[in-house]
This record gives C-alpha cells, sequence and structure tokens, in this order.
C-alpha cells in the first residue's frame, strides 16, 4: 500500500496523469474549438451571447439543486476504494444514484417554479419563461450525469472518462451544426437539452457496464446519505455563488454593455480560462482523491501539493506565452474577425492562467480535509472580490478593464489561499515552486509586453524566442525529475520493435 501510494505521489505519476488529461482536453478543445467556429459564424456575438445567458442561468439553477454530490460523492466512493471494501463501494454506489435521482428531481421542478424570475433576472427585454421551462430537463440531466461521474472518478476509471470526454465533444459537433445552420437561434434551446442528453447516455452507458445499476431506495438511505449532502451543502452555496457571480456578471454587461458585450466576454473568458486551463483537467480526476487519500496534515500533505504545482506550472508556462503571442491569428481563426474588439482582454487574462496554476492545488486542500467552511469562505471572498473587479473593470476600461479584473483577482486569491491555507493546514510553498515562478511569470509578463508594441516582425521573432526559452526551462527541469527523455526513448524503441 506505501508503495502504491508513492508511486501516485511521484513526479512521474503526476505528468502522465496531467498530459494525459490534458491531451485529452485538447482534442476536446480541438473539435470544440471548429464547433464554436462554425456557431460563431452562423450566429455571430448576439447568437454566441444568448447561448451564454442560458448556459450561465441553468448552471446556477444545477448548482443550487444537486446538494454537491458531484465532490462529496467522490470522496465517499473514493475511501470505500482506497480501502477494497466491495462490500461498501457497492452500497456507497447506490446510495449516490439514490440520491442523484432526488436531485434530479428537485433540479427540475425548481427551474420550472422559478421560469418567470429567471427570466427577469436574465434578461431586460422578450420573454423567455417557457425557454426555461423547456430547459428545466437539462438540469436534471446535469445531476444524473454529474452522479455517474462522481462514480467513475471515484473508482479511477481514467480511461473511461477521457473516452467519455473525447466521444462527448465529438457528438455535439454533429448536434450542433445542423440545428445552428437550419434554424439558427431558434434551435439554442433544443441543441443545450440534446447536448445534455448525449452527454448522460454517454456517461451511463461507461458507468452502467461497470456497476450495473440497481434502483434500490428506502428510509435507512435518506438518513445514510445525511451526511454526505451535509458536507455537499458547502459545495451547493459555493456553486450558488461562483455560479451567481458568473450570473451577475453577464448580466451586468447585457444590461449596461449589450447582448453583443456578453457574447465577446464570454468568447474571451472561454478561450483564456477554459482553454488554456486544459492542464488543469486532471485535478479532479487524479489530484484529489490522491489528496483526499492522506491524512492529518504535515510533509506529505505539503510535498503532494507542491509537486502537482510543481508539474502545472511547467506544463502550463510555455503554452501561455505561445497562446498569448499566437492570439491575433487564433481569435479571428477560433471565431471570427467580428470577435476582435476582445483582443486584449484576452492577452491580459492569460496572465491569472500563472496564478491559477499555483492557486488551484492549493485550493483543493479544504474539499480533501472535509473542511466546508474553509472551503465556503475562500469561495465567497473569490467571488465577491471579482464581481466587484470586472464591473469596476469594464465601468472605467470596457472589456480590457474585465481582463485586468480577473487578473487582479486571481493574484488577491492566490494571496489569500496560501496565507490561509499555511494556519490552517501548515501549508508552505516550497523553494522550487517559487524558484519555478520566478523562472517563468517573468517570461509571460515580456511575452504581454510584447503585445503592446503591435505585430510586425519583431513581435513574432521576440514571441518564438520567448515561447523556445519558457519550453527549454519546463523540458529541462521535467527531465531533471522524471528521466522525460529515457522514458520518452524506451516508448520509441518499443512501438519501432512492434
Amino acid at each position: 500500500m506505501m508503495q502504491k501510494e508513492e508511486k501516485r505521489n511521484n513526479y512521474s505519476h503526476i505528468l502522465k496523469y496531467t498530459g494525459l488529461f490534458g491531451g485529452v482536453q485538447g482534442i476536446s478543445i480541438l473539435v470544440g474549438i471548429i464547433r464554436n467556429k462554425i456557431v460563431a459564424w452562423l450566429l455571430g456575438p448576439e447568437g454566441m451571447g444568448l447561448i451564454s445567458l442560458f448556459n450561465s442561468t441553468i448552471k446556477l439553477v444545477s448548482d443550487s439543486t444537486n446538494l454537491g454530490l458531484s465532490m462529496s460523492a467522490v470522496r465517499e466512493i473514493s475511501d470505500a476504494y482506497e480501502n477494497d471494501d466491495e462490500e461498501h463501494l457497492q452500497h456507497a454506489i447506490k446510495l449516490i444514484r439514490s440520491w442523484s435521482c432526488l436531485t434530479a428531481l428537485l433540479g427540475l421542478f425548481v427551474c420550472i417554479a422559478m421560469s418567470s424570475w429567471l427570466d427577469k433576472w436574465t434578461f431586460s427585454w422578450g420573454d423567455h419563461t417557457l425557454h426555461f421551462i423547456l430547459l428545466s430537463p437539462v438540469v436534471a440531466l446535469m445531476a444524473l450525469t454529474g452522479g455517474e461521474t462522481a462514480i467513475l472518478k471515484g473508482t479511477r476509471k481514467l480511461r473511461q472518462l477521457m473516452q467519455i470526454s473525447i466521444y462527448n465533444v465529438i457528438l455535439s459537433l454533429f448536434v450542433v451544426v445542423p440545428l445552428y445552420y437550419i434554424w439558427g437561434e431558434s434551435a439554442i434551446v433544443p441543441t443545450l437539452f440534446l447536448l445534455a442528453l448525449v452527454q448522460m447516455i454517454l456517461t451511463i452507458s461507461f458507468s452502467f457496464r461497470l456497476y450495473p445499476y440497481h434502483f434500490s431506495f428506502n428510509r435507512s438511505q435518506m438518513s445514510e446519505g445525511l451526511g454526505m449532502v451535509q458536507l455537499g451543502i458547502s459545495f451547493v452555496i459555493a456553486g450558488i455563488l461562483g455560479s451567481g457571480a458568473d450570473f451577475v456578471i453577464r448580466s451586468y454587461l447585457n444590461k449596461v454593455g449589450s447582448l453583443d458585450t456578453v457574447g465577446l466576454y464570454n468568447a474571451g473568458y472561454v478561450m483564456t480560462i477554459i482553454y488554456a486551463g486544459m492542464v488543469f483537467s486532471a485535478m479532479e480526476t487524479d489530484y484529489f482523491p490522491r489528496l483526499s487519500g492522506i491524512s492529518g496534515t504535515g510533509t506529505k500533505l505539503n510535498d503532494t501539493v507542491n509537486k502537482q504545482i510543481e508539474v502545472s506550472l511547467l506544463l502550463i508556462s510555455p503554452m501561455l506565452v505561445a497562446f498569448m503571442i499566437a492570439l491575433p491569428i487564433l481569435l479571428p481563426l477560433l471565431y471570427t474577425g467580428k470577435f476582435m474588439p476582445v483582443l486584449e482582454m484576452m492577452q491580459i487574462t492569460v496572465l491569472a492562467m500563472y496564478m491559477r496554476a499555483i492557486k488551484l492545488p492549493i485550493s483543493y486542500l479544504p474539499l480533501a480535509k472535509g473542511d466546508s467552511f474553509s472551503y465556503l469562505l475562500m469561495e465567497s471572498i473569490y467571488d465577491i472580490i471579482v464581481v466587484t473587479l470586472v464591473m469596476l473593470g469594464y465601468k472605467y476600461l470596457g472589456l480590457t478593464g474585465t481582463g485586468i479584473a480577473l487578473t487582479t483577482a486571481s493574484v488577491i486569491d492566490f494571496i489569500m489561499l496560501a496565507v490561509y491555507m499555511h494556519f490552517k493546514y501548515g501549508f508552505v510553498l516550497s523553494g522550487q515552486v517559487m524558484k519555478y515562478a520566478v523562472l517563468q511569470i517573468p517570461i509571460g509578463i515580456l511575452a504581454f509586453c510584447l503585445t503592446l508594441t503591435g505585430q510586425g516582425w519583431q513581435y513574432w521573432i521576440g514571441g518564438a524566442l520567448l515561447t523556445i526559452v519558457s519550453t527549454v526551462i519546463s523540458l529541462n527541469i521535467l527531465h531533471t525529475k522524471t528521466n522525460l527523455w529515457n522514458t520518452l526513448k524506451k516508448k520509441i524503441h518499443k512501438k519501432i520493435d512492434e
């Protein structure tokens, strides 16, 4: 058992699964880019803004009604799985599936009951009450998918999770394009439903095959699940605040600016926070269960968090430099020329991803320890900060100001987390993390300064050099940590021999 844990927490393991899930996320993003390009061409910024408003509102309802099972269930199942307790595992799976059905029904009815209020809060024009009623099944499907995904994560079914991700994004392409091509904006609501349905069917097809579904629900399961639900309530509140912050920002931009503004902001946010953050996709699937398995605090906890930060920072840094430099080409390529007004916002927001690489592994500490109060406190403060700064940023500097706001909020959040987790869990950033940050972050700042000089030949040569320097630094460090070159050589020779 000890050797198994050590193997999971070494650099090679972290690099392997961060790279694998980052690669899968990269494929998903590539297909998603093609889909978004076509949708942007078919619907324009206004249509993209409408999709964004529906998605953020539905996510708010989902996060408000799913009782946090998607996170607390992972801890419940992971505990049984780590202890090789098959009976406990099967019982936990039944429990989670029963509660997932309950939360699905709850989300469905809440969305229907609040449809008129959701319309008033989200839109300042038209009547979209019927749209939210029609979208209520999406909330139910998301709850069922979340429960089954938690089962796969808790039992470490990493290969199946990767397959689901790839199949889902490919199938969604074939669902979205024909519908938007034929019906335009009128297809938004049915498309959102079909996308949620496809994802649920894919997820249950894998989870039911591994763990066959046996319906069972009684009063004892209600009482047994209360402990898991109590822990999940903090996730619910944090989810409400997070989705609420997203909702408030987009509603504010819609009312103060326009639907076009929402579409532009959403495009910039998706490309930087989500696309550039593909390296972080392994956090919930691999890192969180590993962190949850560590009892107490001390050296082992510090070591696990710091190693995850190191690998994340080293992997993402060269990508961020290349991404920032290439944005003048990528933005019109991935969307359309109409989205160029968001370029400056995106280039500034890329800098926030350096902070995200460092702070995200730290933010999982209270989740892994079941410390709902600390998790909720940190999330609440951040949500207040980001909403306030984005509103002020847009008021005084437009979309560029929102980029400055997101980056500033990220820096403040990192400082806040580092200080709080030090006093709460004794967590300390390692000298290695600080060393790598000092090496890589200034390169990112230089790349951003380069974006202010125009796009002549000096820009592209300078950007290429900065990308090469960042890449060489990361590869050399990872080589010393993991014997990267020897591993790659062995794999190449093995393929040749085959």
